[in-house]
């Protein structure tokens, strides 16, 4: 799954009051009018003085501040009018970073909570947007009537805006963005690029490799296989059953496309399969036996020394931080690069790692926070975020310091340009990408560009490390996608975890739901590390079914059922 739902824990440490206090500062206080779709017309730059707006903002996730000199964050500023400073989670959940800023009752302009979202609003600390989209036709046309209607509440009203899976006219993907078991091409290419498709062969040869070269070449010792099981960030572990039975990311269960209902994958034969497998790996020294005790941080430091040879995660949970860190240190020429494998349990079941079409996650977003003194001004910056011009600027850069344009108006990189952009110090103090507000994938809505350079086909292929390069050129791709293979989303209520996101423990079906995880991020370690699996699978199952999951399964039916029923009525199914 994304992301899980776990108990609201209040902090008694006070966040600073720089990032917490929420209001647009600025002599310039008039009502901006409405952007227009197809630029920054009307945007808030219209103060003669060339006063700036600048508004606050926290995501409830790690991410990189950006520079207060930042070059291009100062180039929109002067299209948009305004400016945010970015703070991200350091050292606490998110439950933990909201349940701080709800108790003290002051907040950031923006603010997207993650697993906290639902506790804002529950303690009413969200702007509900219903009253204002028709003003602001980027944001209104961001996403269809059917599609908001989604997003709405139980009280009827919208409160955030989804940023991410939204693709401009078509997707065009040539990165693997989700889940998947990674593994380096040097491993790949020291068994000559060999069909890995099942669970067993995959571990099978990692150990091989490991066997065979124990060490990278300065000899550091390789790591055969870690796990990630950090916070909420223990799908790594405990979601992979679902994908092994050829099942998409619904997340926090499997939808039976014949039957139409919910399945517990937690507890299906292939899970227990999973884990024993897991455990014997463990046993023979193959997985890390810092697994469970590892930060974030430090699985990302991990990762990128070049040491792990496989592991499953979501790709943008290490590779925007972990690719650019092998690129800098000279790793790719050593192999350490990763690429995705379309593993299921069997070589009977297709895989469906891979969907093309997106997903809608409405369990949370970006929010205007009633602390904003400026609720107009702030939608007007997103509005103008949505504009040509700024989505350029965001996703490229600037012409001729990031990108260059050839004869027929194609955007392209040097080399230079591509070494630049995975430097920190550079991204820090020239690009801004305004990552956690609304943005488009897809195609660039000039009709000739890709919306990013990771989709832009040729840019795509002139940017790959050789390693990666050789690897898709021995499997007959020219891409990440090609390699893990892709499908269409299953049906309307996918994905699933877009509900249980939001579950809080004022049902049965949440109390259940916030038990399972947490049982599950206990127990499960101890089942992989057990010297007696059986004992430790059957201690897991009598406490898992305690947890009541019947609950939060039959609460997971209604709401799927309940998808489905409005997916016809809208002539969607």
């Amino acid at each position: 799954m994304k992301k899980n739902q776990l108990t609201a824990l209040l902090l008694t440490a006070a966040m600073s009051v720089s990032l917490l206090a929420g209001c647009g500062n600025s002599a310039d206080t008039s009502t901006p009018s409405a952007g227009t779709a197809s630029g920054t017309e009307g945007s808030a730059a219209a103060a003669d003085d060339g006063t700036i707006k600048e508004f606050t903002a926290f995501f409830a996730v790690p991410g990189t501040e950006i520079n207060d000199d930042n070059e291009i964050q100062a180039e929109i500023a002067k299209i948009t009018g305004a400016k945010v400073k970015e703070t991200w989670l350091t050292g606490q959940t998110a439950q933990e970073a909201v349940g701080t800023m709800i108790a003290g009752g002051e907040y950031p302009d923006f603010i997207d909570g993650s697993d906290g979202q639902i506790q804002l609003y529950e303690a009413g600390a969200l702007v509900a947007l219903d009253d204002y989209l028709d003003k602001y036709p980027n944001i209104k046309n961001f996403y269809s009537d059917a599609e908001w209607d989604k997003v709405r509440q139980d009280d009827g009203k919208i409160y955030w805006i989804p940023q991410f899976g939204n693709a401009w006219e078509k997707d065009m993907s040539a990165v693997h963005g989700d889940e998947a078991f990674w593994i380096q091409t040097r491993v790949l290419k020291w068994a000559d690029y060999p069909e890995i498709k099942t669970m067993d062969q995959y571990f099978d040869l990692i150990e091989r490799y490991n066997e065979a070269n124990p060490t990278m070449e300065d000899g550091t010792a390789n790591i055969p296989y870690t796990i990630l099981c950090d916070d909420w960030r223990y799908f790594c572990l405990e979601n992979a059953p679902q994908f092994l039975d050829g099942h998409p990311n619904d997340g926090s269960v499997i939808v039976d496309t014949e039957t139409m209902k919910i399945v517990d994958y937690n507890t299906t034969p292939t899970a227990k399969r999973y884990f024993q497998k897991l455990n014997e790996e463990f046993q023979k020294g193959i997985v890390d036996p810092e697994s469970f005790t590892q930060t974030y941080d430090e699985y990302i430091a991990k990762l990128s020394t070049g040491r792990v040879l496989g592991m499953i995660d979501q790709w943008w949970n290490f590779a925007y931080s972990v690719n650019d860190s092998l690129k800098q240190q000279g790793l790719d020429k050593q192999g350490c690069d990763y690429v995705p494998l379309p593993i299921t349990i069997s070589e009977d079941i297709k895989n469906m790692w891979h969907t093309s079409d997106g997903a809608l996650n409405v369990a949370n977003g970006l929010g205007i926070t009633t602390s904003c003194k400026d609720v107009e001004g702030a939608l007007q910056f997103i509005n103008d975020l949505l504009s040509p011009e700024v989505l350029t600027l965001r996703n490229w850069g600037m012409e001729g310091a990031d990108y260059n344009v050839d004869e027929n108006g194609l955007f392209y990189k040097t080399e230079e340009m591509r070494v630049n952009a995975s430097d920190p110090a550079y991204k820090a103090s020239h690009l801004c990408t305004y990552s956690y507000f609304p943005n488009y994938s897809g195609m660039s809505q000039d009709g000739i560009n890709a919306a990013t350079p990771s989709e832009q086909p040729q840019e795509f292929l002139d940017g790959l490390q050789a390693d990666v390069r050789e690897c898709l050129e021995a499997y007959g791709c020219s891409t990440y996608v090609e390699m893990i293979g892709t499908n269409t989303s299953p049906g309307p209520w996918y994905p699933m975890y877009s509900y249980s996101n939001t579950m809080t423990t004022s049902t049965a079906g949440g109390t259940a739901w916030t038990k399972m995880g947490e049982i599950k991020h206990e127990y499960l370690p101890k089942v992989v590390m057990a010297s007696d699996f059986e004992s430790a699978w059957e201690e897991y199952l009598k406490v898992y079914s305690d947890c009541k999951p019947e609950d939060f399964l039959s609460e997971m039916q209604t709401e799927l059922d309940r998808r489905i029923q409005l997916a016809k009525d809208n002539g969607e199914y």
